[in-house]
């Protein structure tokens, strides 16, 4: 009898620690595991806020073990003047890479949009990822004539010293 096809998901409390473990391979696939400190604590306590910001799908086994996930949040987009999803991660454990769990858990995130009225669906990818092969063929484009930047560390702490000694404007 053939394996049941893996299930997408809302990602559920139960599903925390095995979310943590797999950001936690993402890490280290991309080379870079010492920069990875989520806690089960931490995504809890973002995926299941009373108003939560983060919000999550796993790819789920018929034994209901997680094999998969997409975290993402809403942005929005000044131009289009509708909010957006921005996909923060999306990862396959190795042994379910190649049977459409991907696809399945983009083709999600893509319907939540559609439904929702939003216009794009975004994220960024290390340069190396073969993986770029798979978002071109479900018809992604990369965005190479924007440039990422980031502000973190002494450089994010030195800037947002200027905030407080700014004046401020009197509040109306």
């Amino acid at each position: 009898m053939p394996e049941a096809a893996p299930t997408i998901r809302p990602a559920r409390p139960e599903d925390v620690p095995a979310v943590v473990a797999m950001v936690h391979e993402l890490a280290d696939y991309e080379r870079s595991p010492e920069q990875c400190h989520l806690t089960e604590e931490q995504l809890a306590s973002a995926l299941f806020a009373a108003s939560p910001a983060l919000f999550g799908h796993v790819a789920v086994d018929a034994a209901e073990q997680p094999i998969g996930f997409a975290l993402w949040f809403l942005n929005f987009s000044t131009w289009e003047g509708v909010h957006g999803i921005y996909l923060e991660d999306l990862y396959v454990r190795p042994a379910a890479r190649g049977t459409g769990v991907g696809r399945r858990l983009l083709a999600t995130l893509a319907a939540i949009c559609v439904e929702r009225g939003y216009r794009r669906l975004e994220w960024w990818m290390i340069n190396w990822n073969p993986a770029a092969r798979f978002y071109a063929a479900i018809g992604a484009t990369p965005m190479d004539e924007w440039v990422p930047y980031r502000l973190t560390g002494p450089a994010l702490h030195d800037l947002a010293t200027q905030a407080a000694a700014a004046p401020t404007q009197p509040q109306a």
